[in-house]
């Protein structure tokens, strides 16, 4: 079947919002508005608040630490990253969004962190890394707003050392949800993206649900695989 525009779901009868629902890829939500001009600093100060519970949820199953370098794609206000340079981490937050920034580097002056905040411009399918120099690199609820999932991933795959883990978060939503309800990924839209990973050759790739706060979201994790030399 062919795929419409997300803005018409609330035209369709329930059964067929259902059936196109299931069919759109993990970055459907590509074609939203940037968060720019005031709403980006309205929206990021929504995300300010209750978002340490996601921030510490991610650095725990990453396991970040002292050596980490940390790629945090879409940022926002900066809390996970900050959760990150916590625990001893260097880490670069990457957000398309100006405002989104400004409000990361104004709160990141009253937070002493162990490790070092560096804050980037950017999306995941242009970050300026070099090669294999990043041990961890998330991405919480921003793969639905990614603009080209490919050129993301192979962006990603790049910058990644052999070993190095990769995570997305999502807000676990409903088939046939539509506005704010639609943000996130339904469990076939995570399971599409984990046999992404696994079909570009991640490892240990595996989907986990958790209940954040009165929250639920899904995370997938993958791991770039070390490079075995043969002699």
């Amino acid at each position: 079947m062919s795929r419409r525009p997300v803005p018409l779901l609330l035209a369709l009868a329930p059964a067929e919002r259902l059936l196109v629902m299931a069919d759109l890829p993990p970055n459907h939500h590509a074609h939203y508005r940037q968060f720019g001009g005031l709403f980006g600093y309205l929206a990021g100060l929504t995300m300010i608040v209750g978002r340490g519970r996601d921030a510490r949820l991610v650095a725990d199953l990453a396991s970040v630490g002292p050596g980490d370098v940390v790629v945090d794609i879409g940022c926002g206000p900066g809390t996970a990253a900050r959760q990150a340079a916590a625990r001893g981490a260097r880490v670069v937050g990457l957000d398309p969004s100006a405002p989104m920034l400004r409000l990361a580097q104004l709160i990141s002056r009253f937070r002493s962190t162990a490790g070092t905040l560096e804050w980037r411009r950017g999306a995941a399918e242009t970050m300026d890394l070099p090669p294999d120099s990043v041990s961890v690199c998330w991405s919480i609820a921003a793969v639905h707003h990614w603009q080209d999932l490919d050129a993301a991933l192979d962006r990603i795959e790049q910058v990644l050392a052999p070993g190095a883990r990769f995570l997305a978060v999502e807000k676990r939503t409903e088939p046939g949800a539509t506005g704010n309800a639609s943000h996130g990924w339904t469990p076939d839209q995570a399971d599409l993206f984990a046999s992404i990973l696994t079909k570009r050759g991640f490892s240990d790739v595996g989907v986990s649900n958790h209940t954040v706060g009165k929250r639920n979201v899904v995370v997938v994790t993958g791991v770039r695989p070390r490079v075995e030399l043969h002699g």
